[in-house]
């Protein structure tokens, strides 16, 4: 990834706290067909200090039969972005020297992948997975698996298989105007509040230029 200084996030805790908020990931693996991408929640697992990362798929995905245990894997989470027009730049209309580009934030997580066959595994992530959705999706009466017949749950579970990535490297861009004239950056942040875009205008007014 295309990563100039001063869009580098290089702290840990920032890294797995967006993860964590934003956990929807795309994971990369080189498999016997070539480059393959699999779309999933994963979970922080902070028994191991935030040193890997837990997902489940579906059995009849070939992912975790064709893995290498441990072979190299790449997991990209994307935390909000956004078109920013140079028309929202005071300084635009001084001296005509903007262009449009696009505000984002991502976190590539490096690792190794491990397949993990086993029912107690994945009834741990499925039931993390489970209580930590349910909370923000504030229902008044949380699903939990127990809501199920036993017997349905263990059906459920017999049809997918854990995954784990045991972290080697994670590499943050926080591409949010640092490199803008501070009432550019706090204009166009304020025209992404007004558009809706409220997570990536306020990353934006809390990167400040000399993030």
């Amino acid at each position: 990834m295309y990563l100039p200084e001063h869009f580098e996030e290089a702290r840990t805790e920032e890294l797995l706290q967006t993860i964590a908020a934003w956990p929807f990931g795309a994971l990369v693996v080189n498999g016997p067909g070539g480059l393959d991408a699999n779309h999933l929640p994963f979970l922080v697992d902070e028994a191991s200090g935030g040193r890997k990362l837990l997902a489940h798929v579906a059995r009849a995905n070939s992912l975790w039969e064709q893995a290498t245990d441990g072979q190299e894997a790449l997991v990209i989470f994307r935390a909000g972005d956004a078109y920013l027009s140079p028309n929202w730049y005071p300084s635009k209309h001084e001296s005509h020297q903007q262009v449009p580009t696009w505000n984002y934030r991502v976190v590539h997580v490096h690792g190794r992948l491990h397949v993990r066959d086993d029912e107690r595994f994945v009834r741990g992530v499925v039931a993390r997975l489970t209580r930590t959705h349910e909370q923000r999706a504030e229902s008044p009466r949380p699903w939990k698996m127990t809501d199920s017949a036993p017997e349905f749950i263990d059906q459920m579970l017999a049809n997918i298989v854990g995954i784990e990535i045991e972290v080697t490297k994670m590499v943050g861009k926080w591409k949010l105007s640092q490199n803008k004239e501070e009432r550019d950056r706090a204009s166009a942040a304020d025209e992404l509040r007004q558009r809706g875009e409220q997570s990536i205008a306020e990353a934006m007014i809390n990167a400040g230029p000399d993030k």
